[in-house]
């Protein structure tokens, strides 16, 4: 970790003080789990689960996990078996347009029923020609993946793909999302919505922190880096790219190294607590 990376997380960690319950935020996929062509089969990376789990039974921070994935996708793979994680959290899901609730209660917005028609119409036409690449059905959305793929394949199923979506993206409430290694045609919030309904929730100059990887992330950097309380937003990746985050971290050390500090400056503040 570099001199100014150090820095950068020893100013933020400070602003927890005492009485203070911040707010972690995580994406999941290429965050927390190494990206998988078989997404059934991303588990996140060794340590993390158990630094998680840490996190959340010192009963000190609000954590929620946001991610493009439907949001009880989330749970058995985070989990673990037999569980390490035993306690159920709050996933957003969809990019920001579901909400799983811990206590069960799930939110997801709906699209105006003309858009939803036609995304339908979408979806089931591409359950059947997946244009050479693998589709993913989202209730909100039609996604492509083509992660994997030669990069001649690749350019050639992302030429098709965008030639289907973008005439229907310009339907009222849709929108085309672009992320490493596929396009996702998609009604509703962003990671960025998410982000502020969240702080919304808090109490003012509540400390939040955003972890992500992927362009799709950008929206959730962006708004938390609008936002007055002390806040921290982190590319988390194998090489930095430009980005909208106050810090790059590579994983898994980063984000084990990060999880690890963040329990940490918290025990600290609790004994800090206990001493006054």
């Amino acid at each position: 970790m570099t001199e100014e990376a150090t820095k950068t997380l020893q100013n933020y960690f400070a602003t927890f003080t005492p009485g203070t319950r911040p707010l972690l935020l995580l994406d999941y996929d290429g965050t927390l789990a190494p990206f998988r062509v078989d997404r059934s089969k991303a588990r996140p990376y060794t340590g993390v689960r158990e630094a998680i789990a840490k996190i959340i039974h010192q009963g000190q921070t609000r954590l929620v996990i946001i991610t493009g994935r439907p949001a009880r996708e989330i749970g058995p793979l985070l989990r673990g078996f037999p569980p390490i994680i035993d306690q159920p959290i709050e996933v957003w899901g969809l990019h920001g347009s579901e909400r799983l609730h811990a206590d069960g209660r799930r939110e997801l917005e709906e699209a105006p029923p003309a858009t939803q028609r036609r995304l339908d119409e979408l979806r089931e036409y591409l359950r059947h020609n997946n244009l050479g690449g693998e589709f993913e059905d989202k209730p909100n959305a039609a996604v492509m993946h083509w992660r994997g793929a030669s990069p001649r394949t690749a350019k050639f199923i992302e030429m098709r793909t965008r030639e289907l979506f973008e005439p229907i993206s310009r339907l009222d409430g849709l929108m085309l999302l672009q992320f490493e290694g596929g396009l996702e045609l998609r009604v509703g919030r962003d990671k960025g919505a998410a982000i502020r309904t969240l702080v919304g929730e808090m109490p003012a100059g509540t400390p939040v922190a955003y972890v992500g990887d992927d362009v799709t992330d950008e929206a959730a950097f962006i708004a938390l880096n609008q936002i007055p309380a002390p806040h921290l937003s982190v590319l988390m990746r194998g090489e930095p790219r430009e980005t909208a985050a106050n810090l790059w971290l590579r994983p898994p050390s980063g984000l084990r190294g990060f999880l690890k500090r963040w329990y940490k400056a918290l025990q600290n503040e609790g004994r800090r607590k206990k001493v006054a």
